[in-house]
């Protein structure tokens, strides 16, 4: 600094060290050169501007400009400049950093924020609000990814493609697959047949296609079945076409539902319909057959077209008629139980799962109105067999012929021993109640399905009770009257 003659100070321009004169150079200048040869050195230094002044306005109004203008629902872009266990904060620009809370970093639930973002990570987030009631500047990076996912699910969707992601998560019916957005995957779509344990897929990424998607309800339905049957096309049109009806397969039960029953050939699943499980009547097809069982099926139809085979697990097994009518013959008397009265007579149960008709003419040698004026649900009681309809699966039989005598079936025969019948089959048991025959008859009733009601079942007849059915006269006089 230099002072003037009105003892005013003055600020020089700053200079470089380097351009002003050091004592040493004054002190050699004033030695070597004359007074004006120091003034000539004084004269020619120049200061060296360091910065220009190239603000423009005030500086509050420079320092607005450098902020970055957010509104609500804007996507913005920033750095990871935080992480807690709550929120992390990130800086756009603003400000202030932006807060983006835990529930707005994923469209997974329950996520420790640490393990989806770190310090330093570029991330694109959605303004939620501009300032809360705690004057923070509010974020969501899940509803930025959202939003960009929208754009290409719906571009999937119209090109009828497929798009992958990995399971997140179970829940009741399906699976949520993370597409960029919460995508469900209904439990019956995961496989070619229905799954029923979801947890293993928990973290595997699957293929799906989207079979329903509606912005406004945040909705999006895929189906990995349909992924799997378009890729696996080929395949079930050459299983499809080495199948063909009449074949016996393998099989193992893969479902049970109310009509039937799919089971798993070893490349698609067929149905066994509920009638044709059984020979029997099936109330329902859990009461034949379970999940996981290892069945032999016959192919009953394919068709092609919709790609669906029917089976029957009851074609594979002995016909109870067949074998009813193998082993008898019209004319035999037959022990049965009363299953149900009908106006015009009553069915009598004559075998495992075979059921006769003793019409109402045939219920007793006088005219009767009514079949219960003869007979009684549950009542036991023996029958003559007088017509077998193998085709259309009808036995007709007679109480009334059964009274009058008759050959009693060589079922019976066998059970109550041969001793007890004379040549033709006609019971001719001991005079005396036999022991071997009370217990041959406790046997043969255990094997029998148990009596409804116990008061309209009938008591189980004696051992005489064949003789009776038989006729005392056509039998043996001598034998004794049964007990009530």
């Amino acid at each position: 600094m230099f002072e003037s003659a009105d003892n005013d100070m003055k600020v020089s321009p700053i200079v470089s060290t380097t351009d002003i004169p050091t004592e040493e150079l004054m002190s050699e200048a004033l030695e070597d050169n004359s007074a004006d040869e120091l003034a000539q050195l004084t004269e020619e230094y120049v200061p060296r501007q360091i910065t220009a002044n190239d603000l423009e306005g005030s500086l509050d109004d420079a320092y607005a400009a450098s902020m970055v203008i957010v509104d609500d629902g804007q996507m913005v872009n920033g750095t990871v400049v935080r992480v807690d266990k709550d929120e992390v904060l990130v800086d756009i620009g603003y400000k202030s950093e932006g807060v983006i809370p835990a529930r707005e970093l994923s469209i997974r639930n329950d996520v420790d924020p640490g393990e989806l973002v770190s310090i330093g990570d570029d991330v694109e987030a959605l303004v939620l609000q501009k300032e809360d009631k705690d004057g923070r500047l509010l974020l969501s990076k899940k509803r930025a990814q959202y939003e960009r996912a929208w754009g290409s699910i719906e571009e999937i969707k119209e090109r009828d493609g497929m798009v992958s992601g990995p399971v997140i998560e179970v829940v009741k019916g399906g699976l949520i697959v993370d597409i960029g957005l919460r995508g469900f995957l209904p439990a019956s779509l995961v496989e070619l047949r229905r799954v029923r344990d979801l947890q293993p897929y928990i973290g595997r990424s699957i293929e799906a296609k989207i079979i329903e998607l509606d912005k406004n309800r945040n909705n999006v339905v895929l189906s990995r079945r349909a992924y799997l049957e378009e890729t696996q096309k080929e395949q079930r049109e050459d299983f499809l076409t080495n199948l063909s009806p009449g074949e016996v397969r393998s099989g193992v039960v893969s479902s049970v539902v109310n009509f039937g029953a799919f089971v798993d050939l070893g490349g698609m699943d067929g149905l066994i319909h509920v009638s044709e499980l059984s020979w029997k009547h099936v109330d329902h097809p859990g009461s034949v057959v379970a999940v996981g069982d290892e069945v032999t099926v016959q192919v009953l139809e394919v068709d092609m077209d919709r790609e669906r085979i029917s089976l029957s697990l009851k074609a594979t097994q002995q016909d109870p008629w067949q074998e009813f009518a193998s082993g008898h013959r019209v004319g035999e008397l037959v022990y049965g139980r009363v299953t149900k009265l009908v106006p015009f007579g009553s069915f009598v149960q004559v075998g495992d799962g075979i059921e006769g008709l003793v019409h109402i003419s045939e219920m007793s040698a006088h005219h009767i109105d009514l079949p219960e004026q003869v007979v009684t649900p549950g009542e036991e009681l023996w029958v003559k067999i007088i017509d077998i309809d193998l085709q259309r699966r009808r036995i007709s039989l007679s109480i009334k012929q059964a009274a009058e005598g008759g050959v009693v079936a060589q079922e019976y025969q066998e059970h109550f021993g041969e001793h007890a019948f004379d040549d033709q089959g006609n019971y001719i048991g001991p005079s005396e109640v036999d022991p071997a025959v009370e217990a041959a008859w406790a046997e043969y009733y255990a094997e029998l399905e148990s009596p409804g009601d116990g008061e309209a079942a009938a008591e189980a007849p004696s051992a005489e009770a064949p003789a009776e059915a038989a006729g005392e006269e056509a039998a043996v006089a001598a034998e004794p009257e049964p007990t009530e």
